[in-house]
This record gives C-alpha cells, structure tokens and sequence, in this order.
C-alpha cells in the first residue's frame, strides 16, 4: 500500500553561530554530516517522498540523491516559509512530518508515533520538558491542560519562561491543514520571521486537536546551533556507539574514549584500548583486539588478529591470526593473508603478502606481490617509483631479504632465493639463489680518530 506520509526537512539555515564557512548541516558529527543522520532516519519512515529545504546549491551538491526533492528558500524568512516552500515540492494530501537538517537524533520509533498521531487529522507535536529551557520555545496550555500555542523564548513574557516544556520543532499534520495555516501566519514579531510554531494557535481556532508526543530521552531533541553544541552532541552520540557496542558483548577500555565515525561491526570477543577511532566501514572478526590509539578506515579485520598501540590501518583488508603494529601503516589497496606479521615502523601500500610472511622492521613495501613465508629485513624498502610511474615487484614464496635492501622495480624475487643484508637488487633474481652486491671490507691498523681542538 502507498505510503500518505511525506517528509520536509527544514536545511535553510546558515548557522552563523557555528562562526563557519561549511553550512550547519554539513557539520560532521559522528564522520557524517548533520543532514546524513537525519535524511538515514527519514528513510527508515518510509516515506512517500523527503523534499529537503535549502538556501544554496551547496549543501544539494553534497547530497545529490534520486530520492530526494528539493526547494530553495532565499532568502531564509524562517521556518514557517521554509514549510511553505517544501510544500510546493510535495504533495497537496497525506500527513507531512517536519524535520530539521541539524536535530540528528531523534529515534525513528518517537518520529513514527508523531506522525501516526497526524493520520487522525490532529496537528502532532514532539515536546519535551528541560531543566533550562532557556531560547526555546515555550509549550503554553491552557486551563484543561490542552495545548494552546507555542511563545518563542524571546517573544514570552517572564511568566512563560518559567515554562519548562518546549518544542521541539519536529511536527505533523495533514497537508492540506498545513496548506490553510500558512498563509495566515504573520511576521510581527522580534525577529521578523515566520514561524512555524504559529499554526498552534490557528489550529486551535480552527477547533483542531493538538496532542504531544514525548521523546525516550531528551538528547533525541537536541539540535545544533554552535561549536559547542556540536562538541556536546559528538559526546552524546558516541556515548550511545559505545553503548551499543557493548550490548552487543565488545568488550571496551574505556566507553568513553572510543570515537566511531561510520559503521563497525564486531564479531565475538572482540576488544578495543583506549583512544580507538573507527572511521567509513570497519568489520572486526572474532576475537580480534585492537590496541590504544588505532586508527582503522574502511578496513576488514579478520579473526583472533592483534593489532598493537598507534597502529593505522586504511582501506585495507587483514587475515586472520595476524600481528600489526605496534606504529604500523597499512594503506589502501593492501591484502594481508593469514598469520602475517606487519611490525613497528613498516608501511604497506597497495600489496599482497602471502600466509605466515613477515616484515617486522622498519620496512616499506609498496605495489608488491609477496608470496607465502617470506622474510622481509629491517630496512627494505621497494623501490617502486620512477618519479612518473609507479612499477611491481613480486617476490615469490620462501624468500628470505637481508636487512638494509633495496628492491628496484620492476623486479621478481623468485621462489626460495635469499638476498644478502644491504643488497640493491635491480635485475630478476632466480628461484634458490643467494644474490648481494660484492663488497670489499679494510682494516687499517694504527688509525687515529680526528680529535677537537683543545680550548684556549
């Protein structure tokens, strides 16, 4: 059956105290922007349609989306203009829920509930009562405790502002109810705008009923207008990252010291140290632990792997039972086998490494192809770049690389040979044998160290 619900998320407003040049609601919380949470919750209403209002073309070129509609509002004349200008995008019947592109956590349960309130032709309200309402709206009700309009904070008289219950911004009614309200709203007021909250009292005199519906919590309803909002929430939602992980049997240092940026899913008995950041799709297998302060982007870890303190792994995916770190970077474009170990000061970009090979210091390999119990020495590097192209080297399995090497691609290291410390490998190398560069060694007896010169 069609849905009647449609959806107008309110993204006009600069946000000038946010004292930015990025729009409001592409402030990122959680590695998304504002507007991406909420556009994630819309969806999950399934809606017949989502028209998103904005001021500038910036913020529709970041979400240039097939399902979304959109209409400009320039310039802003509050939120009352922002709904009349969604709903020439929408259409004239149904039940339209009102958003706004920088209050990301409302729960789809509390929305759903506003807007089944809607479908019995009452105007639905979301409120909710704050120990310091202070720049809120205040929730005015009559003497049968029936709603009986909304006062902005700087429009209230001090009697209501001592009202604790506030709006939240977040309504619904039928459209067509919307559609005679807002032409009748005025702009008489301290800020010379058109609010929204004005259709209250039109629908009480139109006899409409008002009902409200209250959040779980109150950080659902918490929206950003500063830094400092944004730096709070941040807290909040990676509070409830944390919490989720542990729900789900994550075993945490430090719930408080863990940032989820993106989507993380673990398998069992996984545990993170302290100061973790998880960012873009991160997948963490059984048994896996991560150690203090790693960073992991888009990254597949597989199980009972170990990765050790300040370990950064990006686009890459890891076998399992391997050892990383610690102070290990594995780039994109990189695949580790099982039972590798990337050791302390090794970077890996864009390569395979074979099962059970190793490079455990102070390494580079890039563009590589390694192959099964390879050996790889302190000091190797690949020489991979020409200054215009980047080139292969492959080195197939049981091959044992000396300390201090040099590997100028392209090259093959074939299967089993053993190159000696401090080689410069320029040509292939053939499977079983022992390539270094000649070198002659002096000794000369009764030599004297250069001295400084003694004080005057």
């Amino acid at each position: 059956m069609q849905s009647s619900l449609q959806i107008a998320i309110l993204a006009a407003g600069q946000g000038k105290r946010m004292r930015s040049s990025l729009p409001k609601v592409l402030q990122p919380l959680g590695g998304r922007p504002l507007l991406a949470h909420v556009l994630a919750t819309a969806r999950k209403l399934e809606p017949r349609a989502i028209c998103v209002v904005d001021s500038g073309s910036e913020v529709r070129d970041r979400f240039a989306d097939a399902d979304l509609a959109w209409a400009r509002q320039d310039p802003p004349r509050g939120t009352g203009d922002a709904l009349r200008c969604a709903l020439t995008e929408l259409g004239a019947d149904g039940v339209t829920l009102v958003m706004f592109g920088a209050d990301p956590l409302a729960r789809v349960e509390t929305l759903r509930q506003v807007a089944e309130r809607a479908q019995q032709g009452i105007l639905s309200l979301l409120t909710v009562e704050l120990d310091d309402p202070s720049g809120y709206g205040r929730i005015v009700r009559g003497a049968d405790g029936r709603v009986a309009a909304i006062v902005e904070h700087k429009d209230a008289t001090p009697e209501q502002r001592a009202i604790r219950e506030i709006n939240t911004g977040i309504m619904a009614a039928p459209t067509a109810a919307f559609a005679r309200w807002l032409p009748r709203i005025g702009n008489r007021n301290a800020g010379g705008e058109y609010y929204l909250t004005d259709v209250i009292a039109l629908a009480v005199a139109d006899g409409i009923p008002v009902e409200t519906t209250h959040p779980a919590s109150a950080d659902e309803t918490l929206g950003i207008n500063s830094k400092r909002d944004l730096a709070q929430l941040e807290r909040i939602y990676q509070r409830a990252q944390a919490d989720a992980l542990l729900d789900a049997g994550v075993t945490l240092a430090d719930p408080a010291r863990i940032d989820v940026r993106g989507t993380l899913a673990c398998g069992r008995d996984v545990t993170i140290d302290i100061g973790c950041i998880f960012e873009g799709d991160v997948v963490l297998g059984d048994a896996v632990s991560i150690g203090a302060y790693g960073i992991l982007r888009d990254a597949k870890i597989g199980a009972a792997t170990a990765i050790a303190p300040y370990s950064h792994i990006d686009g890459a995916d890891v076998g399992a039972r391997c050892r990383i770190g610690p102070y290990a970077r594995i780039r994109p474009g990189t695949d580790l086998a099982d039972e590798v170990h990337i050791g302390n000061f090794v970077e890996v970009k864009a390569s395979a490494v074979g099962e059970r090979s190793k490079a455990n210091h102070l390494a580079y390999v890039g563009d590589t192809t390694v192959g099964r119990d390879v050996n790889i020495g302190a000091g190797t590097i690949t020489c991979n770049y020409d200054g215009a192209n980047k080139h292969r080297t492959v080195i197939e399995d049981d091959v044992h690389i000396g300390s201090d090497t040099q590997l100028v691609a392209p090259v093959t290291i074939g299967r089993g040979a053993t190159i000696g410390a401090g080689t410069t490998v320029w040509r292939d190398v053939e499977a079983g044998v022992l390539a270094l560069n000649q070198k002659t060694q002096t000794a000369r007896a009764g030599y004297q160290r250069p001295r400084k010169k003694p004080k005057d």
